[in-house]
């Protein structure tokens, strides 16, 4: 089966869930099209967000087989330098903290192309990645990071820790969003953790979604939108507590958890943001709130872009992100607003970006044929967008970011 609706809440089992949002159906966002394919008609799903008003947990109710999006996939987190950087500060503190010791493993699920766990090796650190894409994981072997090429749940766990492989620290980075059995993956965390471990995960924050207007970021390899609120009770059904939490900028806007297992305390940083999560998680008027939002921004960034074209201006984009796919087809922004997207992935160049058919070149196109506005389509790493760019800003090249608001620059 290629895709299944769900009948209940993906982390509690409610059945009753409230509507929040209808992005129509959308082709799926990393499925950016060879050029034998241009010809065939291109799958779409329902992209529909629900809450549940149980365990506050936010989701879309259509569930795609993992094996359709992640065992071939397009994302290198080590293309993004925001991203290594945020990972290599990141495990200066960890070590810092907490020093290894003998018999120290440091395991990632959802380990990509090896950007978190190399500095890790490089300090001499045992590390474990698992990962389901293969092409990834072929990557991370080759970078000296040994790699499972797996999908994560508590059947793996069982099968690691009965070769006394038990993580001293776990990592999880924007991964649980993609897991449609969280109850089984949750379990295989605790399994996998050893029992004076430490698990850090990273999640994209609810709250920032709703504040920016974040709509971009729901597509369906992101199956939930998490508060603390849902994340505290998703976790304590498994003995593990959340004894941190941080708000870091990555991905738009996200949370940063510490857990240890039962029966570790939750911090005063925990206890706020529950307490401050309270006063707007299950409030129904926050979420309508939302979805006039965005149809205001998807407005908005038509009537800009299209006041453009009429001038003559000649408009790209930057970034065939999954971000990227999700914005363009949910604003309608094909080749009568946008000429092509530039990207640095070369696994993404030669492709189109799904549902508007947009080509997807090498930076060089911005050299070769120059627009007057570039389309920042991964806007939470603009200022990295135009640092790298500073060469088509100094020939007159100007920028365009469509949020949180839409802004000329």
């Amino acid at each position: 089966m290629v895709s299944r609706t769900i009948a209940g809440c993906r982390a509690c089992g409610a059945p009753e869930l409230v509507p929040v949002l209808d992005l129509g159906r959308l082709p799926l966002a990393n499925g950016l099209l060879p050029p034998q394919d241009l010809d065939r008609p291109e799958t779409r799903f329902p992209l529909v967000v629900v809450r549940c008003p149980v365990c506050t947990l936010v989701q879309i109710t259509e569930t795609v087989a993992p094996e359709v999006l992640f065992r071939e996939y397009l994302y290198f987190s080590s293309y993004s330098e925001t991203m290594l950087q945020h990972a290599r500060a990141l495990v200066a503190t960890v070590l810092a903290r907490y020093p290894p010791g003998p018999g120290s493993l440091v395991v990632e699920v959802g380990s990509n192309d090896g950007y978190l766990l190399q500095f890790y090796r490089q300090a001499g650190v045992p590390v474990l990645g698992i990962d389901p894409a293969a092409n990834i994981a072929r990557v991370a072997e080759a970078r000296g990071i040994p790699t499972l090429c797996a999908f994560f749940g508590a059947d793996l766990a069982a099968a690691l820790a009965a070769q006394g492989q038990r993580a001293t620290v776990l990592h999880a980075h924007n991964v649980l969003a993609h897991v449609a059995d969280l109850p089984g993956f949750v379990a295989g965390m605790r399994r996998l953790l050893a029992d004076d471990g430490l698990a850090i995960i990273e999640v994209p924050y609810l709250g920032d979604l709703l504040d920016r207007g974040a709509f971009d970021t729901i597509y369906h390899e992101h199956l939930c939108y998490f508060s603390l609120t849902a994340l505290d009770r998703l976790f304590g059904r498994h003995d593990l507590v959340i004894v941190d939490v941080e708000r870091v900028p990555v991905h738009g806007g996200s949370l940063r958890l510490w857990l240890r297992p039962t029966p570790a305390a939750p911090g005063p940083a925990v206890r706020a943001l529950l307490q401050a999560e309270a006063d707007w998680v299950a409030d129904p008027v926050v979420y309508q709130a939302f979805g006039a939002r965005v149809q205001a921004v998807v407005a908005r960034l038509r009537a800009v872009l299209g006041e453009l074209r009429s001038q003559g201006a000649r408009l790209a984009a930057y970034g065939a992100a999954a971000k990227g796919t999700v914005l363009l087809n949910v604003a309608g922004l094909g080749p009568a607003f946008l000429e092509y997207v530039v990207d640095r992935n070369p696994a993404k160049q030669g492709r189109y970006v799904p549902g508007v058919r947009l080509p997807v070149g090498p930076p060089d196109w911005l050299d070769e044929r120059p627009p007057d506005y570039l389309l920042i389509l991964p806007w939470n790493i603009a200022a990295e967008v135009m640092a790298q760019q500073a060469a088509y800003a100094a020939r007159g090249g100007r920028f365009i970011l469509p949020l949180p608001e839409v802004m000329v620059v």
